[in-house]
């Protein structure tokens, strides 16, 4: 507390630390920029096995992510990550983790099975290998997504009734429970404190109605520790709030820490970031401190589009149109995709804003890091190094047709993204979780953009083009993911300092992103050049203190940075070019992007 009462002191502004903000002591130059994934599906997830991912198991994928050669699960060639990661979530689906590569190798064989079960795998892996036979893995997928429907009537009629897959694939506990013993093995046998950080973590897959729900969770625990707890499924409950209770009962019980990060809220169906919950209670200010409690940062950036915002919802962004993803994760209907306010996570933070105001507690801060949700194993990000989202739709020429219907999505529908980027103490397990839980982290799209945003109250001294800018900045500022008060004699400043990806192209511009809540009650937003590179080509470093020229200190607010490259070819184009055709419907060029976590300011 001792920086924050120095701050107090020298400054007009008054700086409070909320608890969530309280581990931002320390300094940023005792602090490392971290490059990884929270998001990354193996062999043992039902679905990355059916589409192709036969091979790539954790070891697999955490020996490419440390920027080893390794076998391609489909295509089988060698393949290789541009610029090694510093960490890896291996989060294969807690929903039958491991039972689809069992069934297909062994069938109802070594699962203490009783005789219908085992029947009904002997089944299922007869249709499974007929399926692999006949290059027709993804109709058995297909086979397996959800009737679209309402997301809490379905909700409810699961509620202890058990979750019906709709196919003869018994649930198999002894597999699943051998399956996430092996994956949190080969994590602590990965896992280099200092050098590379394996995670132990799993997906909590909820898509009730075909509603996107899920959660990744991640922890800090060791093997030994993670044995001591099943993964929690979306076959156990359909509620999030469920999830988080058994979080609770399992920090009790292993001795570790858990965090729960929502992801591709974009195709949510308006229910990720609700005005109530699930189970259609209000949000009040216990359910807010709850989920604000274990889901400190949420995904906004990954292979099935961008969640940030959407140009329905924010017409005046020119910039909004990235990476939209309009296909819902259910089977193919006559159901057309819509944005909503519930789906994005701009639109989030301003309802954070309105429920705090009503209740005390905002549910909704959230910071932001991007991952991949590759179900090849392989986490890739880079954008002329991209194997697909599935191994099956890893080839250029598999991409037109993946799911075999113009109306669904295909291989080119998917984007190359994303990274976390994460400022910790050190690149080790405990740390990382530190990070995450404060929300010193970003998002980028791909690139390894560096980005450092500060609040700075107006008369403090400080040279951006020195040398030791970011160290005082880290004495006397406050970091991304932090929440100011102030008694409101002067407004605040934003220190920016944002590199370009040393690989990648050069930067276009810094946007400030703000939402407020005005006096009625209404929330808006508003986006700022605070920066443009006056350069074709971009610029390698982009600085800049800016301060909102519309600032009203009676109004709480949220400030993020965008930073935008200058644009440069997609992987479908480079695929088009490839194959000499014609990709329709994607864009040649993209503007990819790093998204900071918010300051709050009340």
């Amino acid at each position: 507390m001792t920086k924050t009462r120095r701050i107090a002191a020298k400054n007009a502004l008054t700086i409070a630390f909320f608890a969530a903000a309280v581990l931002n002591a320390s300094t940023t130059s005792a602090k490392e920029l971290l490059w990884g994934d929270t998001h990354l599906h193996t062999s043992y997830s039902f679905d990355a096995y059916t589409n192709g991912n036969r091979s790539a198991d954790p070891a697999a994928a955490y020996r490419y992510a440390m920027g080893e050669s390794v076998i391609h699960p489909f295509h089988r060639a060698r393949v290789q990550i541009h610029t090694p990661l510093d960490f890896l979530v291996v989060s294969d689906h807690a929903e039958f983790m491991g039972v689809i590569k069992h069934i297909y190798e062994e069938g109802g064989s070594n699962a203490k099975l009783g005789w219908s079960d085992w029947l009904g795998a002997e089944v299922t892996a007869w249709l499974l290998r007929r399926s692999v036979e006949n290059d027709t893995s993804l109709k058995f997928f297909g086979a397996l997504l959800p009737e679209h429907s309402d997301a809490r009537d379905t909700a409810r009629a699961m509620e202890g009734l058990g979750y019906d897959s709709g196919s003869l694939m018994p649930d198999m506990p002894v597999v699943r429970a051998t399956a996430w013993d092996s994956i949190s093995a080969t994590a602590d046998r990965y896992n280099k404190p200092g050098e590379f950080t394996a995670l132990i973590g799993w997906e909590w897959t909820g898509t009730p109605g075909g509603a996107n729900l899920h959660r990744v969770v991640v922890s800090d625990a060791n093997a030994e520790q993670a044995a001591k707890i099943t993964p929690f499924s979306f076959n156990d409950s359909p509620f999030p709030e469920d999830l988080w209770r058994f979080l609770d009962g399992a920090e009790q019980n292993v001795g570790a820490r858990f965090v729960s990060i929502p992801h591709n809220s974009n195709l949510s169906k308006g229910w990720m970031f609700d005005t109530t919950s699930l189970r259609g209670g209000p949000i009040d200010a216990e359910y807010a401190k709850i989920r604000a409690r274990w889901e400190p940062i949420a995904e906004i950036t990954q292979i099935k589009g961008d969640s940030e915002t959407h140009p329905d919802l924010s017409p005046n962004d020119a910039f909004a149109d990235y990476e939209e993803y309009p296909h819902y994760l259910a089977k193919v209907g006559d159901v057309e995709y819509k944005a909503t306010e519930g789906d994005y996570l701009r639109s989030a933070l301003k309802r954070g804003l309105a429920i705090e105001a009503e209740v005390g507690v905002n549910p909704y801060r959230l910071g932001f890091i991007g991952s991949t949700d590759s179900h090849t194993g392989l986490s890739s990000a880079e954008e002329d190094n991209f194997h697909g989202k599935m191994a099956l739709d890893s080839v250029p020429e598999r991409k037109q047709a993946m799911w075999g219907d113009d109306a669904g999505p295909n291989g080119w529908s998917m984007s190359a993204a994303g990274l976390a980027a994460v400022w910790a103490e050190s690149n080790t397990r405990e740390a990382i979780i530190d990070a995450f839980k404060r929300k010193e982290v970003y998002a980028s799209t791909g690139p390894r953009i560096a980005l450092q945003v500060y609040a700075l109250a107006p008369d403090a001294e400080l040279d951006i083009s020195k040398a030791d800018a970011t160290t005082k900045l880290a004495i006397d500022g406050v970091p991304m993911g932090s929440a100011i008060e102030s008694d409101g004699r002067e407004r605040f400043s934003l220190a920016i300092f944002a590199g370009q990806d040393p690989k990648g192209a050069g930067l276009q511009r810094i946007q400030v992103v703000k939402g407020w809540i005005d006096g009625q009650g209404e929330t808006h937003e508003r986006v700022y050049d605070a920066l443009v590179s006056n350069d074709s080509s971009g610029a390698s470093q982009l600085n800049a203190v800016w301060q909102d020229p519309d600032f009203d200190e009676s109004q709480t607010s949220f400030y993020y940075v965008r930073v935008l490259q200058v644009a440069t070819v997609r992987h479908s184009s480079l695929d088009a070019q490839a194959l000499q055709i014609a990709v329709i419907g994607h864009p040649d060029a993209i503007q990819e992007r790093a998204y900071s976590s918010p300051i709050w300011y009340r």
